[in-house]
């Protein structure tokens, strides 16, 4: 009996140490917040698996995944095809909540500023530089601007925030499309660079007269005043889960999920919306850490979801999320 039991406890051992893993990723700050509860949660309820997730920002996360630096990465951004083409790892795109960019500001005395899309292109454009501007004034009736200099923040890192927010710009602005462009990575036109979504909404709070943007969740955690947008049907829509829930309900989600819903219309649809995105590769090297990596995907569609409300995320929405867990279960 003793001798049994002596058999079964190295057994028990062998398969705690089999399953035992560690996980590295790498990439977004936009869905940073999210991602750090589920992989503590994660590894809580799964003893022996540990997730290590650095938020370096999506243009790293991209890098980082094709050079087989991390078991994933993250991305506001989906990859081109020739990115993907080119990467010697091959990957798919897993989809895992949505979110909002707001323009974030630091206007003293002033709480409420509207913003059209073409007041936001041009002041990033640099050329609205105050804040008593006639075009700012004209969609902020009553409300009392000062005479102040604006300091545009942007990202100073490969960022798919920054993807997210270009990406709207060149959407309404024929001239940012002509001219900057949208990317993770860009020629700003004027303004100072902060690293990640953290140094961005950092940077808004200690400049007067500075706007920026940030995912939501970051103007929240920040106590940081954000504006409403005017949306693609010509409404004023503050950021919200329901505007975000909203903005995808009328996108074509393609088989690979790569999807813009920046500027999406309908009179609720918040304007600068975006999934988000963990790359995956499709075959793992390692099979039990592929396994593992699978466990951790299922559970983040099955429990997971349910919890990005908290964190001011829209969740997917049903549909999606059972077509997400038809991809993951075909992952090598």
């Amino acid at each position: 009996m003793k001798k049994t039991s002596i058999v079964l406890g190295l057994l028990m051992l062998a398969v705690g140490f089999a399953q035992a893993q560690k996980l590295t990723g790498a990439g977004a700050t936009f869905p940073n917040p999210i991602y750090a509860k589920w992989f503590q949660e994660y590894s809580q309820a799964h003893p022996g698996v540990e997730v290590n997730y650095q938020s370096v920002g999506s243009g790293a996360g991209i890098t980082q995944v094709t050079k087989g630096l991390v078991d994933f990465g993250a991305s506001d951004m989906p990859m081109t095809d020739q990115a993907l083409e080119s990467s010697p790892i091959k990957l798919v795109h897993i989809p895992t909540v949505m979110g909002a960019v707001v323009p974030v500001y630091n206007v003293p005395g002033v709480t409420d500023i509207k913003f059209s899309p073409d007041v936001l292109a041009d002041v990033y454009l640099g050329k609205i530089a105050t804040w008593s501007d006639p075009k700012i004034a004209k969609d902020n009736p009553g409300v009392k601007l000062p005479d102040q200099k604006i300091i545009v923040v942007h990202r100073s890192d490969g960022s798919g925030t920054s993807f997210i927010w270009t990406d709207y710009l060149s959407k309404v602005s024929h001239e940012w499309n002509d001219g900057p462009g949208k990317g993770t990575s860009i020629n700003w036109p004027v303004g100072v660079g902060g690293k990640g979504n953290e140094g961005v909404a950092g940077l808004v709070r200690q400049l007067p007269g500075a706007i920026g943007y940030v995912e939501l969740i970051y103007a929240l955690q920040n106590h940081i005043t954000f504006g409403e947008v005017r949306n693609a049907s010509g409404k004023w829509v503050k950021a919200s889960i329901e505007g975000v829930t909203a903005a995808a309900s009328t996108a074509k989600i393609p088989a690979d999920y790569r999807v813009s819903i920046t500027n999406a219309p309908g009179d609720n649809s918040y304007p600068i919306s975006s999934f988000t995105y963990l790359l995956i590769p499709t075959k793992s090297t390692d099979s039990n850490k592929g396994k593992v990596l699978k466990d951790m995907l299922s559970w983040i569609v099955k429990s997971g979801e349910e919890q990005a409300s908290q964190l001011s995320f829209a969740p997917l929405p049903q549909a999606l999320q059972d077509k997400v867990l038809k991809t993951v279960y075909s992952l090598q």
